[in-house]
């Protein structure tokens, strides 16, 4: 059972990246996914959610226009796509099946997490 992020690197600001998430060994379309993010020396932060059938998806504010989250269930694995990036969206993005927001952003036990990968933000 587990999620494996990738697709992290290091772009300037105004950039566009696109992280993947992949499930196995459980049924990925059972699942709400979240991103879930992390910027150095700060607690996590809960930044999109997708619902298990993808009709249903949610951001935060700080994300909201610029992050589009999607999932392909045949393939178990879920997109965030990222533009117009900031300095301040440098971090490691993990993805999960948590929800809601502060459940995530809890880290509660009983949830699958990624390993998570970094995203840096500089000129």
């Amino acid at each position: 059972v587990q999620l494996v992020e990738s697709g992290g690197g290091l772009l300037q600001p105004g950039g566009s990246l696109r992280l993947s998430c992949e499930g196995s060994g459980f049924n990925f379309e059972d699942y709400e996914i979240s991103w879930v993010r992390q910027a150095p020396g700060k607690g996590l932060e809960w930044i999109a959610r997708v619902s298990k059938r993808g009709g249903i998806k949610k951001y935060a504010e700080s994300v909201d226009g610029r992050f589009y989250i999607s999932r392909d269930n045949d393939k178990s694995t879920a997109y965030l796509q990222m533009r117009l990036l900031k300095k301040e969206d440098a971090g490691v993005y993990f993805c999960a099946t948590c929800w809601p927001s502060d459940r995530c952003a809890s880290r509660l036990p009983g949830d699958i997490w990624g390993q998570g990968t970094p995203v840096g933000v500089s000129f």
